[in-house]
């Protein structure tokens, strides 16, 4: 008996591999663009915000204010674009589009210094890019902080000179250890997401057509009529593209670890495991998305309807919560 379901398996896997690879440009879809989607994908979805175009708007034009600038322009988070001297002016070049941030020092700002009070610098950030606007704002803290702190150093240096003592500052210097992601890479993140993303979309789409297109031919009832079990249809129909599932995981793994420096550590047999019960799941949306469509067309249209919210849900490119 078992023999006998085993070669019906087999039948049906060799009759679907032959259907599907009728036309040579299948393999092209199956194999070859999943890879370039990677490549193409991975150098253009960059997550690293770096170098930011700023406008700078002096009205203080000391010493103090000069510094203030130069450090934060050090820096390769923002990059000067233009100087201006009236905040207006800098406020249209972020409206334009031409600038992401507008730096604009006010009048007074060194004498406010100098006199121990309280001071403010006016940052101006563009919010349509939310990730480039929280990397600003972020660089902005971050810079308020340190500079507050190198002044303080700075007056209480002055003052034990002034008073010919040397008087500990105490200091508290954070030591960062970043797990997982040493170098903060943004292929490091992006690369893995993007192979899943385009293994689900390969799998997903190509099994419910290939399912659908039994109905639209009307071979689906043919092959009703036959001895075969119902299980043992779908399974025929699903494994194949079970197996170009993990080749496909195989090579996007290769181009990761080639191309981008991803690092694959650990054992490989959990990592084609996980990526088997994977495939699993998106082909069984596959089967799903077939049996809600009468034809090909539909079950693409089908696919792109789920595939859309499962990838942006998915923690690809935001996380989950």
């Amino acid at each position: 008996m078992w023999r006998s379901l085993a070669l019906m398996l087999w039948s049906v896997m060799v009759k679907e591999v032959r259907q599907a690879f009728r036309d040579k440009r299948m393999a092209a879809v199956l194999f070859v663009a999943p890879l370039m989607q990677l490549i193409v994908l991975g150098y253009a979805v960059d997550l690293e915000v770096d170098r930011i175009p700023t406008v700078v708007c002096d009205q203080d034009r000391t010493p103090a204010s000069r510094a203030l600038l130069e450090a934060t322009l050090a820096e390769r988070t923002f990059r000067r674009v233009a100087t201006v001297t009236d905040p207006l002016e800098a406020v249209a070049w972020v409206t334009s589009g031409e600038a992401a941030t507008a730096w604009v020092v006010p009048r007074g700002y060194e004498q406010d210094l100098k006199r121990g009070g309280g001071t403010s610098v006016q940052v101006i950030i563009d919010g349509t890019d939310t990730n480039r606007a929280q990397v600003a704002s972020a660089a902005v803290q971050q810079m308020a902080t340190s500079r507050s702190l190198a002044i303080t150093q700075q007056s209480i240096a002055s003052l034990a000179a002034a008073r010919q003592r040397a008087m500990s500052v105490p200091q508290i210097s954070p030591v960062a250890r970043v797990l997982y992601n040493p170098s903060l890479r943004s292929a490091t993140y992006m690369v893995p997401g993007l192979a899943s993303t385009v293994v689900l979309i390969v799998t997903t789409i190509v099994t419910a057509m290939g399912i659908a297109r039994e109905k639209e031919m009307g071979t689906m009832e043919q092959l009703l009529v036959t001895p075969l079990r119902p299980w043992v249809l779908l399974l025929g129909k699903c494994l194949p593209f079970a197996g170009v599932g993990l080749i496909d995981v195989a090579g996007v793994i290769a181009i990761g670890a080639w191309l981008f420096d991803v690092p694959l550590r650990g054992s490989l047999v959990v990592v084609f495991a996980a990526a088997a019960l994977y495939v699993m799941s998106t082909l069984g949306s596959g089967v799903f998305i077939s049996t809600v469509s009468s034809s090909q067309q539909q079950a693409i249209l089908g696919g792109f309807l789920f595939l859309m919210p499962a990838i942006l849900l998915s923690g690809f490119m935001t996380p989950i919560d």
